[in-house]
């Protein structure tokens, strides 16, 4: 039997304590989420993306496992609750799992919240259950149609059919599942119903994005964009949208569906600016630092990431770039094209 003192430690083991990052920026914005990229390479070339013919990093230049780790451990002694693991494709990166069981520690000890990863689920059949076994609790998928011959317009390269079994996978490992499609003004803009149909049947949420204007991908930018406002208004059309002051670390603002009970977020970089309650800052797979996902403002951990085996010079670097984050972005669509940042989005992740 229990004695009353292991019981109570055991009760106040289980609730969440909080934790007062110390990486605060300028503004006063508390930073608690990273999100780390593990590569730059994609098993597919998406039409708001990339360009079909890429030019991805030399291998020398990628920071190893053992490395990317050693980082993401720094930021979360220094206040991170919520990293994400992304790509590119981050499960196409040979062996990323002993990185996932790495960070798993950081769950057990509570000193991390939650660890996620986004992906376009290609191949999630293969790992879905040993992720859910290191403490993964859900997934984003990036999934712009459902259907075959469009979902390979869009991606070039991409199956759906495999997709398809990673979200089965992801489901039978107890994985919750949150849908992500990047609105397609001409492209995808009269499947919106029936993704929010499918993730009500299902019981996933699912998130609209507007097209980012990042790096060059060739001449049909202007012709993509569709701002969400509209995607909300054909909704309203036949769905019931109750506003609900739910957030889930990101910048997502959600509604729930009353006639399924569903959520569905709209993430809107160009029409509603949402950078007041910034809390992110994205780590690339070459260990450069992007406080902001709109502005080229960087720093190098690499460097001191290996300039000691003391943490110190890392720690250091870090504070001093959180203390340069900026107040926000500057998205737009360029009439003649051109995009905001030139880096395309794979080097940073979604």
């Amino acid at each position: 039997m229990l004695s009353v003192k292991t019981a109570l430690g055991n009760a106040f083991a289980m609730v969440p304590q909080e934790r007062t990052s110390s990486l605060v920026d300028p503004f006063g914005r508390a930073v608690t989420y990273l999100r780390v990229s593990v590569t730059d390479r994609c098993d597919f070339r998406c039409m708001y993306c990339m360009s079909e013919d890429m030019t991805f990093l030399p291998k020398a230049e990628i920071l190893t496992l053992e490395e990317l780790d050693r980082l993401c451990g720094a930021f979360v002694r220094l206040g991170i609750r919520k990293l994400r693991v992304t790509g590119g494709e981050p499960l196409v990166r040979r062996n990323v799992m002993s990185l996932f069981h790495a960070l798993g520690r950081h769950l057990s000890a509570g000193a991390l919240d939650e660890l996620t990863v986004t992906t376009n689920a290609s191949q999630l059949s293969r790992f879905a259950t040993e992720l859910a076994d290191v403490g993964v609790k859900r997934v984003n998928i990036s999934l712009d149609s459902r259907d075959p011959e469009r979902f390979r317009t869009i991606t070039r390269w991409g199956r759906l059919d495999r997709v398809f079994e990673g979200i089965e996978a992801a489901k039978a490992a107890g994985l919750r599942v949150k849908i992500n499609t990047v609105a397609l003004k001409g492209v995808n803009d009269d499947e919106f119903d029936d993704l929010a149909s499918w993730c009500g049947v299902e019981g996933f949420d699912l998130t609209f994005i507007e097209v980012m204007p990042m790096g060059e991908i060739g001449p049909q930018r202007l012709d993509q964009f569709l701002p969400l406002t509209t995607v909300r208004e054909r909704l309203e059309l036949r769905w019931t949208l109750v506003d609900v002051e739910e957030r889930t670390g990101g910048p997502a603002h959600y509604v729930r569906v009353a006639e399924t009970g569903q959520r569905i977020g709209f993430i809107t970089p160009l029409t509603h600016n949402f950078c007041e309650g910034c809390n992110r800052v994205r780590l690339t797979c070459t260990g450069t630092l992007y406080m902001c996902l709109g502005q080229e403002n960087s720093a190098d951990l690499r460097a001191a990431l290996r300039e000691s085996e003391s943490d110190a010079p890392l720690v250091a670097a870090i504070t001093a770039a959180i203390g340069r984050k900026p107040r926000g972005h500057d998205f737009v669509i360029d009439r003649q094209n051109r995009p905001s940042v030139p880096r395309h989005m794979s080097v940073t992740g979604g």
